[in-house]
């Protein structure tokens, strides 16, 4: 139910930055007949800046319009905040959730393996792992996800440390029904080639189809064809984080006339000489 080409949603903001939910239902249409599943609140969705109301409205919505399974984000660095909201996803109708490893905190391997194991507990919708130690200052290493691979409801993790080492330990480390999804749009066809079953991804946003082709490539086969799509993605996937995420995914969608807005404070709009940068990129690959 989790594989494939997965995209991290954008959570799209009217001029007074509030919830878009009609500009929601607009990029869902546009991604649904491409993609496998959808990631709503997570952080290129913007739920460092979501009120709880705002985070679970969000999924609830996205579960009620979308035909395919939703993952929602219910991450927090206090595991009774996360118990709250992986309760709160599970009632908005969410499939499963995904859960950033405790951010600022820098917990050790004890108190991450109880973490998510007091989670799970809590709620009866799988549980997907994200780890991102760039953003947390926080890594989750393959002996304690082996651990919490043990655990019924936890069955899979975004990994987005970008160590191919680990990448590989967890998967060897790991039951073969564990899913393990790449959160790096860079690293998506190498982490298939090792044995990853998709990517929760940014750049799937704007290129649905071009990400879905390189996926569908890869399973059917034609491993030099989903090289040439990698290849013919790379300009994008840089692009697409010449600034912090999600403010030029959020850029890229406003520049092909879809519903983004503004990013909110503390993040501000992709700067100009930045945003003719990323326009040559999407107009080289068509969409615009």
């Amino acid at each position: 139910m989790f594989e494939g080409i997965i995209p991290a949603l954008v959570t799209p903001f009217d001029e007074e930055l509030k919830v878009d939910y009609r500009g929601l239902e607009r990029n869902i249409e546009f991604l649904e007949k491409h993609v496998d599943a959808f990631v709503p609140a997570g952080t290129t969705g913007e739920a460092a800046t979501l009120s709880y109301q705002e985070h679970i409205e969000v999924v609830k919505h996205v579960a009620e319009i979308s035909k395919l399974p939703v993952i929602g984000g219910a991450g927090s660095n206090s595991t009774r905040e996360a118990v709250f909201l992986a309760k709160e996803v599970e009632k908005a109708g969410a499939e499963g959730a995904m859960l950033v490893t405790p951010y600022y905190n820098k917990p050790n391997a004890e108190g991450l393996y109880l973490h998510y194991k007091t989670v799970a507990e809590s709620v009866s919708i799988p549980i997907i792992i994200y780890n991102v130690p760039s953003r947390t200052a926080c890594n989750i290493t393959p002996d304690v996800v082996e651990k919490l691979a043990e655990i019924d409801n936890i069955v899979g993790i975004k990994e987005a440390s970008g160590n191919l080492r680990q990448v590989c330990e967890i998967i060897e480390r790991t039951p073969e029904d564990f899913i393990l999804l790449s959160g790096d749009d860079f690293l998506t066809l190498p982490i298939l080639c090792l044995g990853g079953k998709g990517v929760i991804s940014v750049a799937a946003n704007v290129a649905p189809e071009l990400m879905k082709k390189l996926y569908s490539y890869f399973v059917n086969g034609e491993l030099e064809k989903a090289r040439e799509v990698h290849y013919k993605l790379m300009p994008l996937y840089s692009a697409l984080f010449i600034d912090t995420n999600p403010i030029p995914v959020k850029k890229a969608l406003e520049l092909m006339g879809m519903p983004a807005g503004k990013p909110r404070p503390p993040l501000v709009e992709l700067s100009k000489e930045k945003t003719e940068k990323l326009k040559e990129v999407l107009k080289k690959l068509g969409l615009i």
